[in-house]
């Protein structure tokens, strides 16, 4: 039996609709990025686009363990020399919920062009409840929320 590698014509994409509301943060982003892969599917090929689309709402609602939401910062730059800065989780919750997940899900993808592509053209995160992909037919997703020890 040889093996089997997806050709463009065998390659379906769907859209699914997250509601990130008390979920915990990295396992929200592991999920969301081995569905963005697509490696959810039994025709998942490493070295093409196999993924589907998935549209994250409620953003502003994630939870962190532990001591995250005090310990846990993320670095900007400005561009200028010196102007590099660490600004701390509540802050960036506060003003851009939506770069955590982002960020959260770019870091569990392949460093390369295709992880890149994937991140920019399959993710969709929305600080709230409104989102525009209705005419998408986005199917819901529930992933089993785990208490927090």
């Amino acid at each position: 039996m040889s093996t089997f590698s997806a050709k463009p014509s065998d390659i379906e994409h769907k859209w699914f609709i997250v509601d990130a509301d008390g979920m915990v943060l990295g396992r929200l982003a592991s999920e969301v990025a081995k569905i963005i892969r697509g490696k959810h599917k039994p025709t998942f090929t490493p070295h093409m686009d196999t993924g589907d689309s998935v549209i994250v709402i409620n953003a502003a609602k994630i939870r962190v363990t532990g001591r995250k939401a005090e310990q846990k910062t993320y670095f900007v730059h400005t561009g200028y020399m010196g102007h590099d800065r660490q600004d701390p989780f509540a802050k960036v919750l506060k003003q851009h919920p939506e770069r955590i997940i982002e960020k959260a899900v770019f870091g569990m993808l392949p460093k390369n062009a295709l992880g890149r592509g994937t991140l920019r053209l399959k993710l969709r995160v929305y600080p709230g409840a409104e989102h525009p992909h209705v005419a998408q037919k986005p199917t819901v997703l529930t992933f089993k929320k785990r208490e927090a020890k």
